[in-house]
């Protein structure tokens, strides 16, 4: 039945899940990189927004204020 004189050969149901394993890691790897890249692009861009909107709030409440004390 088993030959002693052959060597074990090894497995190559082990190999294809390793490299399943290894390719869903390197997507799901992606997906977060990407997913924090956007986020940051996002934040980015809201956090210049925000600080514009802030900036023409208080221009328009100092020039109302000025005008008040007349």
């Amino acid at each position: 039945m088993n030959d002693p004189r052959q060597p074990n050969k090894p497995n190559p149901t082990t190999r294809v899940a390793v490299l399943v394993v290894v390719i869903v890691l390197i997507v799901i790897g992606t997906f977060l990189y990407n997913a924090i890249k956007g986020k940051r692009e996002y934040d980015e861009q809201n956090a210049a927004a925000t600080s514009t909107a802030a900036q023409v709030a208080s221009g328009v409440a100092a020039a109302s204020s000025s005008g008040a004390s007349q």
